[in-house]
């Protein structure tokens, strides 16, 4: 008799705990955004959801975050969605509690988690231990990173503390009609500054998205759980798995005529059914990146197109680092003159910039592939094409591969010849220009010296790439033993 009654009593808890306040859920439902719960079920497959630590309290006052496990397209996922309608979705030792568990058991086991971000920050009621619960947080973080995928879909406020997951997770998605990614809130900002800010201007995805804050950016809270859903689907389950082959395309696909400058031909022509997902496109946007299927494996796709700047350089860096992580194929293609001449004061910023786009791709052990299909001049070649750092580097006809521009390097090797021209001087500038670019730093050339393995049709760059990411699908390679390199930040 006393066991029913106690089930009883835990059913009506649960039955409570679910139903929710239905006051505090009507005004989540008046400013467009969903329930944790109702993000649940839209992310995972149908009665897949197993919740977990569902009665956790301390004196009848909840957590403030669903946490559990259950399926996408099958595939074991671990998620915890934080819940605004219980003080704000803000952190305290309950909550991280719940939250660290889920991190372990993702760790233990080997599969993604998702972060479903909604909070106004942290519990400040609770003191120094609310801050220390964000601490226990970001440490099992830090150490699941490159074990399991984690992707935090910034759904509401997310301030302060809060903000800083969608930071240390390896892809973050902003929901433009609702996500609010700051440091601090409107009112803090006020109170310092003296000035009046909005929450959408201070943190929306549009501004997030351009200062690289977010790598993700969805129109409402449907579409960055559809994106969440594409993402998984490319990413493995951790570390230790290979992304599932898919196939949906011909891989030897003939591409059409393509201009080595036109980043979106380019990258819809070596996808499978030309289908990617762009990351971080609003940001660094020399270098776009994606991830992809070819042959259908899943990919990284790397396109350099003009001078790189610090942005483009370290957007790139992230983006490699990520693939390696869960060995996911590097294909870069380039066409840059190499780092943008920076200014008196951004000297620093450029050269950083480009050492942590040589150093990711040289710590990569993963699968490279390199095409040049336009300028790689300099550092470009060097961190990108180079055959230091690519397992395979292919070029197509017209590539320049060279330490200078042809006509910088006109102007430094044969400044005799250009003074002692008797004719019309641009001319003469133009033919050793020309004369340069095919003879010195031609595909040809390069290929005569081992520093490309071949000159190929730019039409069958598809059909190579492909048969070279099946030859390099066994490959092995580790770094020497160490405890972790030092990226330069």
């Amino acid at each position: 008799m006393a066991n029913t009654q106690e089930l009883k009593q835990v059913l009506a808890r649960k039955q409570a705990i679910l139903q929710g306040d239905a006051e505090r859920i009507a005004r989540q439902r008046s400013q467009g955004k969903l329930t944790a719960r109702e993000r649940v079920a839209k992310l995972l497959d149908q009665g897949s959801f197993v919740e977990l630590d569902a009665l956790v309290s301390r004196n009848n006052d909840y957590a403030g975050v669903v946490t559990g496990y259950g399926t996408v397209e099958d595939r074991p996922v671990y998620l915890f969605a934080q819940d605004f309608t219980v003080h704000g979705g803000a952190m305290g030792e309950q909550q991280a509690r719940k939250i660290c568990k889920v991190l372990d058991l993702a760790q233990k086991t080997g599969a993604p988690v998702v972060a479903l971000c909604d909070s106004a920050g942290v519990r400040v009621d609770e003191g120094a231990a609310a801050m220390n619960a964000y601490a226990s947080i970001y440490a099992k973080m830090a150490k699941l990173s490159g074990v399991c995928p984690l992707i935090a879909v910034v759904l509401g406020p997310c301030v302060g503390g809060a903000a800083l997951i969608a930071q240390l997770a390896d892809v973050s998605i902003e929901a433009e009609s609702v996500g609010q990614l700051m440091v601090y809130g409107p009112q803090v900002m006020s109170a310092i500054t003296g000035k009046t800010y909005d929450a959408k201007a201070l943190g929306g995805a549009a501004v997030m998205a351009a200062q690289g804050g977010v790598a993700l950016k969805a129109a409402d809270e449907d579409e960055a759980i559809a994106i969440t859903v594409q993402l998984l689907g490319l990413l493995p389950a951790c570390n230790a798995e290979d992304a599932d082959i898919i196939e949906t395309d011909d891989m030897n696909r003939i591409l059409p005529e393509i201009d080595a400058a036109d980043s979106d031909a380019l990258l819809a022509g070596l996808a499978d059914a030309a289908s990617y997902v762009e990351l971080y496109a609003d940001w660094g946007k020399e270098i776009r990146v994606a991830l992809s299927r070819m042959g259908g494996r899943s990919v990284g796709l790397v396109v350099a197109n003009g001078e790189l700047s610090p942005a483009s350089c370290t957007k790139a860096a992230r983006f490699i680092r990520l693939c390696d992580c869960y060995s996911i194929p590097v294909v870069s293609l380039v066409n840059s003159k190499g780092i943008a001449v920076p200014g008196a004061d951004d000297q620093a910023a450029a050269m950083v910039g480009a050492a942590q786009l040589l150093y990711a791709y040289a710590e990569a052990t993963t699968a490279k592939v390199s095409v040049v299909v336009g300028d790689a001049i300099g550092q470009a070649y060097v961190a990108m094409g180079g055959k230091a750092n690519a397992d395979v580097t292919y070029a197509w006809p017209g590539a320049c591969i060279s330490a200078l521009t042809p006509d910088a390097a006109v102007q430094v090797l044969y400044e005799k010849e250009l003074q002692a021209s008797t004719g019309d001087a641009l001319e003469a500038r133009r033919q050793l220009e020309s004369d340069f670019a095919t003879k010195v730093a031609g595909a040809v050339n390069a290929a005569e010296a081992g520093m490309i393995d071949d000159v190929i049709e730019p039409a069958e760059t598809r059909k190579y790439v492909i048969a070279a990411l099946e030859m390099l699908s066994s490959k092995r390679e580790s770094n020497p033993p160490k405890k972790h390199g030092n990226l330069p930040l």
